[in-house]
């Protein structure tokens, strides 16, 4: 069965593109290297988010050229997801496909938290096209809508692949705020069930994950599969590197969480956890 989009995220993507000023790039003419990518899915969205940085500056000028770029991306979506399912994949795509001006600007949203988070950050071009973390982010946050809109296989799909390319590992499922930030971002891991607030800043080598795993009654030998078992993140965190927050633990608003702290309890607002001279953890309240 083929597929034609028919709707009009263009439209709403054109007018997006149009309220970008500075420091985001306005010049439709940028012409860079060209990159090969594996999956052409993959490569037209980042083309259709941040056009001006992908060679594509066009689609900001020609509304008839969006809509081929969004028409054939719908249609490779469309293709990705009719072998998992037996059902008509078209709501999922325009579902999701509706969402696209609202995820742009969320990663507009992180691209201002890797400028602001990272001192060695010199444009937001260079963190468009240059940071792992933002590569990561901008893809699952577009799986993250296929995943919940019923094609979590696809997703999956998608996040593996933006794995490959950053060396960052997020599972659509999880649920990301506003202004998030993976700085270096080589080893990270974020669960399936994992929900993190606003202003989140992770370092590499970072896990949230689960601290064990339930079995099925009747199987011991399959893994329970769609309960909580990651932690909650809250508002303005910072996760050093090589950290590893585990289970179902909630971590507050304002934490600290630095280097190579093994975390697996919860932990309250406004509070810095680190490694002292023993080996132990401490928790200090911040002043």
């Amino acid at each position: 069965m083929s597929y034609t989009y028919t709707g009009d995220a263009h439209l709403a993507l054109s007018a997006s593109y149009r309220e970008d000023d500075e420091p985001f790039p306005t010049d439709t003419s940028l012409n860079f290297p060209r990159r090969e990518h594996l999956r052409d899915d993959v490569h037209l969205f980042k083309r259709l988010i941040f056009p001006r940085c992908w060679n594509a500056g066009s689609y900001t000028e020609n509304e008839g050229e969006l809509r081929e770029a969004v028409v054939e991306l719908a249609a490779l979506c469309y293709d990705g997801i009719v072998p998992y399912t037996d059902e008509d994949p078209t709501i999922i795509v325009e579902s999701v496909f509706d969402r696209l001006p609202e995820i742009r600007q969320t990663l507009k949203k992180d691209v201002e938290a890797a400028y602001k988070g990272d001192p060695a950050a010199r444009s937001y071009i260079e963190i468009i096209r240059s940071y792992p973390g933002l590569q990561a982010i901008v893809i699952q946050r577009i799986a993250h809508a296929f995943y919940e809109a019923g094609a979590p296989e696809y997703a999956r799909e998608l996040t593996e692949y933006a794995k490959m390319e950053s060396g960052i590992d997020i599972h659509p499922g999880a649920n990301i705020g506003d202004y998030f930030f993976i700085d270096h971002g080589t080893g990270v891991v974020i669960g399936e069930t994992v929900n993190i607030g606003d202003w989140g800043r992770i370092y590499q080598d970072v896990t949230l994950g689960a601290l064990h795993f339930e079995e099925e009654e009747d199987d011991e030998h399959t893994l329970k599969k769609g309960y909580k078992r990651h932690p909650d993140i809250g508002d303005s965190v910072v996760i050093g590197a090589g950290s590893k927050v585990l289970g179902a633990v909630t971590i507050g608003d304002h934490v600290s969480i630095g280097a190579n702290s093994w975390v697996a309890e919860d932990v309250p607002d406004n509070t810095s956890v680190f490694i002292s001279d023993h080996p132990t953890h401490e928790r200090k309240p911040k002043r």
